[in-house]
């Protein structure tokens, strides 16, 4: 693509950063057959190309773009589908993030808008919080017709069920194996995770400690960031970055840590990204390529060990699962066929449903801020589970699980990992 930024525009670091996205774009289109928003609406400006077009537009000229751009920009899932797809290597992953904060600073969000933005992003990365508000949900449903649209559909994505809070990241923990350790990882807990499932933490840490590894929580390292980086509330996001990183540079100065893992496939590509976010910063750059450096999935990190070694043995095997590939995973992790692969390692039948690049319309709270759109990717995502035939769904990211749970049950890949190896099952009665 061919761009007209200014000399005095180009000694801006960010644009030169766009400046070099957008010239490699060579508006082939391929990204618009895996555009989750592209596939519903038909619409050239909700797809990869019609926004990138609409975001030199912005850069370049940022006094003709009107709040239609913000518009389509907003309906962007970031499922990350287009870098998969794009045979130009085009890093829409941080052209996107770019145009949406230089088109928060031209046009402003309504009121509505901000202010949703400003709650979530201090209510759903603190467990305690997201709790307290998943239990008052309930009073609030029952008002919900009274409420404005954002609020309804805020309060429509809360599950009927509230858990216990997980324990796990409540303190600085440390988990060892009964036998001697062979490895050390630090684990991310997570935040939402922490009040929607407990179950999955306890089961990451079960399955780590059966392979001989020892694992650290670290109580100020308790949310990624990720949430409130992709809505705008920057100042939030940095600041729980910087929490995670200071944290995780004490533990890394004792040098026996192998990986840091997240299992929630979300967090495990912010993190991974820490390098590019703040590398440049003097206090954070050097910990933050560190991190990132040694960032890994759950199942990066099971597929070095020994997991036949664990693994009960069932002659008839464990039933059938369909393995939905969370966005963040397959696309912004490039990791597919590894989950795949060790569910069957664990014993299960594993299938795949239909169209399984699309995204199940979750996208951290896309669901809240975007729901007509959401619910129409989530219907889509759950017809094509059920004509898979599979009785259970595994996935990555606890975003897609809330999303998708249902008359089907979805669970954590590592939760049927541990049920293999001796774990509570996921899915009771």
């Amino acid at each position: 693509m061919q761009t007209h930024f200014t000399d005095t525009q180009l000694e801006d670091p960010q644009l030169r950063e766009a400046d070099s996205i957008l010239r490699k774009c060579v508006h082939c289109g391929f990204c618009t057959a895996t555009c989750p928003t592209y596939v519903m609406t038909g619409d050239e400006r909700d797809s990869p190309r019609g926004r990138i077009w609409m975001m030199r537009e912005l850069l370049e000229s940022p006094d003709s773009v009107s709040s239609d751009t913000g518009y389509h920009l907003d309906r962007c899932l970031g499922c990350l589908a287009c870098t998969t797809t794009c045979p130009s290597g085009v890093d829409y992953h941080h052209l996107i993030e770019i145009g949406r904060e230089r088109m928060d600073k031209i046009v402003s969000r309504p009121a509505g808008d901000r202010m949703m933005r400003w709650l979530l992003a201090r209510v759903i990365p603190y467990a305690g919080r997201f709790r307290v508000m998943m239990q008052l949900g309930r009073i609030g449903k029952l008002f919900s017709p009274l409420l404005p649209a954002s609020m309804r559909a805020a309060l429509a994505k809360l599950p009927s069920r509230v858990p216990a809070l997980d324990r796990v990241g409540g303190k600085t923990m440390h988990f060892k194996p009964r036998t001697s350790s062979t490895r050390r990882v630090i684990l991310l807990a997570g935040c939402a995770q922490r009040a929607l499932d407990p179950g999955i933490n306890a089961s990451t840490i079960r399955v780590l400690n059966k392979l001989g590894v020892e694992v650290t929580v670290r109580q100020e390292a308790a949310c990624c960031g990720a949430l409130a980086h992709h809505i705008g509330e920057s100042k939030a996001a940095h600041q729980t970055v910087r929490a995670a990183l200071l944290a995780w540079r004490e533990e890394l100065e004792r040098g026996d840590v192998d990986a840091i893992i997240a299992n929630a496939s979300g967090c495990g590509t912010m993190v991974k990204d820490y390098a590019h976010m703040v590398g440049d910063d003097p206090e954070l750059g050097a910990i933050a390529r560190q991190v990132s450096g040694l960032a890994r999935d759950i199942t990066e990190v099971i597929a070095d060990l020994p997991l036949e070694s664990i693994i009960d043995k069932a002659p008839e095997g464990r039933g059938t699962i369909t393995y939905h590939s969370a966005c963040s995973l397959q696309h912004g992790q490039k990791i597919h066929d590894l989950p795949i692969r060790l569910l069957r390692e664990a014993g299960f039948e594993v299938r795949q449903p239909l169209e399984p690049h699309l995204c199940c319309g979750s996208a951290g709270v896309y669901n809240i801020l975007q729901p007509e759109m959401a619910d129409g990717l989530r219907q889509r995502k759950l017809d094509n589970i059920a004509r898979a035939g599979a009785p259970m769904v595994a996935a990555g990211n606890i975003g897609c699980i809330q999303q998708l749970d249902g008359d089907i049950p979805v669970r954590h890949t590592i939760q049927y990992i541990d049920w293999a190896s001796g774990g509570p099952p996921p899915v009771q009665g």
